[in-house]
């Protein structure tokens, strides 16, 4: 049998499987959980929590009264700090305290949503043919919805938790990320005994059906972003003079983008192409099963750094996003100016590389300052207590599917808490196929099935009960 349909058959039987019997505890139907969890996410979805301007106050006070009554009580926090409509929210269930805790955590806005493009009211929660439709099904408010239902299973289901189990919803993630930073400067004493924490990930390879590698989140580039200047001499146009600096910020900027950074290949990346080496042939499959003898081979390398994805992993990116001089064609500027999107492998040192790219540059009139709040380095480790749970259990519901741990080239919340010393890890918990994922995820039409819903929680509470 293919082993695409040895995955979709494992998955068919673990699905139609009713009940499964958690540690110590009574009785999980998965069915009955399924139902009442998609009723959940679709009154979830309903909320607007589009940023800006956030509103997350309101899916605060609706996660706080659905856990009131189950008896778990929830904190809103940090109203004044965030302003007005804006919240963060707490609550906690008690273990034995034997083990340090493990925090579920999801971001509660949203991108704007244009709705004249999609099928169904982004804020409407549908239910259309087995899918539930909103503006934050993907990212990130289903898995909140799925944390929060673990939450609840667990509970209900009386598990001796040998780790306090932690849930927290934040706002701001997909503008500034305030919530969190906020989250983490405020109460410390909240995540003191957080020895592990699980957000957003970059999410599960899958196309035509089959499940080709299933993503763990341990790491992210950092974004450093820079403003390259230029001065000049305000003058007409008509009389070309040495102190434009419109020249000068150009030459800067054909530097910039044309400088080859040095590869490196971090134990993460190196995992990510093991992962993947199966999915090829020949020496495409060699190169990506040892990536370091790989790059010291020249074809190899070649193959490696073609991908723009493998690419972006294996060093610093240096991209020209902004260009800045006169707005009339006739005058020269008095100053000039380009902005660098750049992202730095997680173990970067940022002094270093600027030293670099100032020599790189090689021209004392263009100043370079690097953007306010630098996103801390963050790299989980792939030797912990979690990952190898959570491997343990992406075995059991996808046998045969590797695990992989694909770089973030974008930015979550992880490395906010990670500063804190918490192994920080990003899990999506449903398996999407990759295109609707890139259409949907900040596009239109966002949805999640309903077996997606039932993987997911199968997922979320096998791994809190694996690593107890």
């Amino acid at each position: 049998m293919p082993r695409s349909r040895r995955i979709l058959l494992a998955l068919a039987l673990l699905l139609s499987a009713p009940r499964v019997r958690a540690q110590g505890a009574a009785a999980i139907d998965y069915a009955a959980l399924r139902d009442e969890t998609v009723r959940a996410m679709r009154e979830y979805l309903a909320i607007n929590t589009t940023n800006p301007p956030g509103n997350e106050l309101a899916t605060a006070k609706w996660l706080q009264a659905f856990l009131a009554k189950e008896g778990i009580d929830a904190v809103i926090l940090d109203t004044a700090e965030l302003g007005a409509g804006r919240a963060n929210l707490y609550a906690r269930l008690k273990g034995s305290g034997r083990k340090k805790a493990l925090a579920l955590v999801h971001h509660m806005d949203v991108v704007p949503a244009n709705a004249a493009a999609w099928k169904v009211p982004p804020f409407s929660g549908a239910l259309v043919d087995g899918e539930i439709w909103g503006r934050g099904a993907l990212d990130m408010k289903g898995t909140g919805i799925i944390h929060l239902m673990t939450m609840v299973a667990i509970k209900r289901a009386g598990v001796k938790l040998d780790r306090d189990l932690v849930f927290i919803a934040n706002s701001d993630e997909e503008s500034e990320g305030w919530g969190a930073r906020i989250f983490c400067e405020k109460h410390k004493d909240l995540l003191a005994d957080v020895e592990f924490l699980v957000t957003e990930g970059e999410g599960t390879r899958v196309e035509h059906g089959t499940v080709e590698w299933f993503g763990v989140g341990v790491a992210e580039k950092r974004p450093y972003w820079m403003t390259l200047t230029v001065q000049g001499v305000p003058s007409h146009g008509s009389i070309p003079t040495a102190a434009n600096p419109v020249p000068k910020i150009a030459q800067a900027v054909v530097r910039a983008a044309a400088w080859q950074t040095e590869v490196r290949l971090i134990p993460s990346v190196d995992l990510f192409f093991k992962a993947q080496a199966p999915l090829f042939q020949g020496e495409e499959r060699r190169w990506l099963a040892n990536a370091a003898a790989a790059l010291a081979d020249p074809r190899g390398r070649a193959f490696l750094l073609s991908d723009p994805y493998r690419n972006a992993i294996l060093r610093n990116t240096v991209v020209p996003t902004v260009l800045q001089g006169s707005d009339k064609t006739n005058i020269i500027p008095g100053r000039a100016s380009a902005q660098l999107d750049i992202r730095l492998l997680p173990d970067q040192d940022t002094a270093a590389f600027h030293r670099e790219l100032d020599r790189v540059i090689g021209d004392t009139a263009v100043h370079s300052v690097v953007f306010p709040g630098v996103t801390p380095p963050y790299e989980a480790s792939i030797n912990t207590a979690f990952f190898h749970a959570a491997e343990r259990v992406i075995g059991r519901l996808l046998p045969g599917v590797p695990v992989a741990t694909p770089l973030a080239t974008g930015a979550t919340d992880r490395p906010t808490y990670a500063q804190l010393g918490i192994q920080a890890y990003g899990i999506e918990p449903f398996l999407v196929e990759e295109k609707d994922e890139l259409a949907e995820v900040h596009g239109n039409d966002e949805r999640v099935s309903v077996k997606n819903v039932e993987f997911g929680l199968r997922l979320m509470v096998g791994i809190v009960l694996e690593v107890q």
